[in-house]
């Protein structure tokens, strides 16, 4: 089963509903993947403008 991912924010999702963006907008296809534990100290969260912990892809189509 391949996972889903919100095209907007790019968080892992399990159910039907985002719940960061409360977005329904989910994908399939995704690449590469980035696991944010302290997003006020991460640069790469900075850079990819993440604001909450968890698990996200790099790429979302």
């Amino acid at each position: 089963m391949k996972r889903k991912v919100c095209k907007k924010c790019k968080l892992f999702v399990k159910g039907n509903i985002c719940p960061i963006c409360n977005g329904s907008d989910f994908s399939e296809n995704w690449q590469g993947r980035v696991y944010i534990l302290d997003p006020t100290k991460s640069e790469i969260a900075k850079k990819m403008e993440i604001e909450a912990k968890g698990e996200y892809a790099v790429k979302a189509r």
